[in-house]
């Protein structure tokens, strides 16, 4: 199952430049595990803003809602979750040559 994701990020202005620094290491370190898998497909940034858009492909809800839970940024963010279906006009989707 396909999911886009928009994550904003809130880190606190008063958190311990070490803890912000640990957080941000393990959030980068668990984001690219997922994109090694396979499970962490797309990953963009939104301009002008500490977001990002992020697609991720999924056995499940509950299993996207374990890797969200799971990321170190989590405490810190508001997520939207938009789930996906192929478009019918999506040549990629069908195989036809535009």
């Amino acid at each position: 199952m396909l999911f886009a994701v928009k994550m904003d990020v809130r880190i606190p202005n008063d958190l311990h430049p070490d803890v912000r620094a640990d957080t941000l290491a393990r959030e980068k370190a668990y984001s690219q595990e997922l994109q090694r898998e396979g499970i962490w497909p797309h990953i963009w940034r939104c301009v002008g803003q500490y977001s990002n858009l992020s697609v991720f492909d999924v056995r499940d809800n509950d299993e996207l809602h374990d890797i969200l839970w799971s990321l170190p940024l989590f405490p810190y963010m508001e997520i939207e979750v938009t789930p996906l279906a192929l478009h019918p006009s999506d040549i990629a989707a069908t195989g036809e040559a535009a």
